[in-house]
């Protein structure tokens, strides 16, 4: 019953969401522009980079300190932080008083990685940056890392039902990222190069956005 009331307070944390409260200050509704997502890569797109890193890192934070705190609480439940860290990123993609539509949960995985193993955050974080520069779709790399965490996670530590919970919320993540693909299919999916190539990357997509509704048009 402890775990459980923990677990609960845990969504409740998630449910604190930055960029959706940057947005209102600035007097909009960040699901209502950019990739319609209140998560840090919007804000970054719609507010600025500034912004967008401090999202990102009270949404790690958010994740980091609950996995903390049902491990710390409940030392001889292996389980206990793993449910507490996975109940506040699903309050972060599922908040309650936002119809629970929220963001995409990948910087809140990255805080439960952080938590759990500094050293597996690092390597991690080297293998995402080595995938993006590849392919330049950042969707692709939360998808991976969304997959192969949970294997880790048991690898090092034996525990199955918290891998199990792992990857249950990493399936969570990737759904969230399936509007991502069919752009990437279109043609209409913002690169992660075009972070410092801003120009070129709007007249790619604004060429294919518009290449897009000719060919719907025509059908």
């Amino acid at each position: 019953m402890k775990v459980a009331l923990m677990a609960c307070l845990c969504y409740l944390i998630g449910c604190i969401n930055p960029a959706y409260f940057i947005g209102k200050a600035k007097g909009f509704d960040i699901r209502s522009r950019g990739s319609l997502n209140a998560g840090a890569s919007n804000v970054v797109i719609n507010v600025g980079k500034k912004a967008g890193v401090f999202t990102a890192l009270f949404d790690m934070f958010k994740s980091f300190f609950c996995f903390k705190l049902g491990g710390t609480l409940f030392p001889l439940i292996p389980f206990a932080a793993v449910l507490c860290a996975v109940m506040c990123v699903m309050g972060h993609i599922f908040p309650f008083y936002l119809r629970f539509k929220g963001g995409k949960g990948f910087a809140c995985l990255g805080g439960l990685i952080l938590s759990f193993n500094f050293k597996v955050f690092l390597i991690m974080l080297l293998c995402a940056v080595l995938v993006v520069l590849a392919v330049d779709y950042l969707c692709v790399v939360t998808s991976l890392t969304s997959l192969s965490f949970p294997i880790v996670y048991f690898s090092m530590t034996g525990d199955l039902l918290g891998a199990i919970l792992l990857l249950f919320i990493g399936l969570v993540i990737i759904s969230r990222h399936f509007p991502n693909f069919k752009r990437i299919k279109i043609g209409t999916e913002a690169r992660f190069s075009g972070l410092w190539h801003r120009e070129d990357e709007e007249r790619r997509l604004r060429n294919n956005i518009e290449k897009q509704s000719e060919e719907e048009a025509k059908k």
